[in-house]
């Protein structure tokens, strides 16, 4: 089964259980599927699970700038129900790499391309880090490990 029809699966059964705090949510990413799957054209009628990782990732990181911004404005309520949301939304991203699985990839990048300026080693960090980890988390160990060599 793949992703799209797994969130289809469980926006269904949580209408059928009343849970209405995992029904939005579900309802926003399939909102957002269904506008990402419109942009690709009329002939294509379900989203890769590629395309569907991107979207998931990309509310992902609306509700971590939502929580930052709501707490920052001291709107705990709003933040709790961004953070319920997100919570959601990350059961159906794969799982992060940890802070050291990133150091080790990097590292072993900037070994492969000694002396290779920083944009080159990002390009190519996120390029096989892509969906695996956080960009902002792999720009801070880029630069972090780039400076010191």
């Amino acid at each position: 089964m793949s992703l799209y029809s797994t969130i289809l699966s469980d926006l269904t059964a949580a209408m059928k259980a009343k849970d209405t705090e995992r029904l939005n949510a579900l309802r926003m990413v399939k909102s957002s599927l269904l506008l990402a799957l419109k942009e690709k054209g009329p002939s294509v009628t379900e989203l890769s699970d590629d395309e569907v990782l991107a979207v998931l990732q990309r509310e992902a990181k609306k509700r971590k700038d939502s929580i930052s911004q709501f707490d920052a404005g001291g709107r705990q309520d709003l933040a709790d129900s961004e953070r319920r949301e997100l919570s959601v939304i990350q059961a159906y991203l794969p799982a992060q790499m940890s802070e050291a699985e990133i150091e080790h990839a990097v590292a072993g990048i900037i070994a492969e391309h000694a002396g290779a300026p920083f944009a080159a080693v990002m390009g190519k960090a996120m390029q096989l880090l892509r969906g695996k980890a956080d960009g902002a988390q792999v720009r801070a160990v880029v630069e972090r490990l780039t400076s010191t060599s």
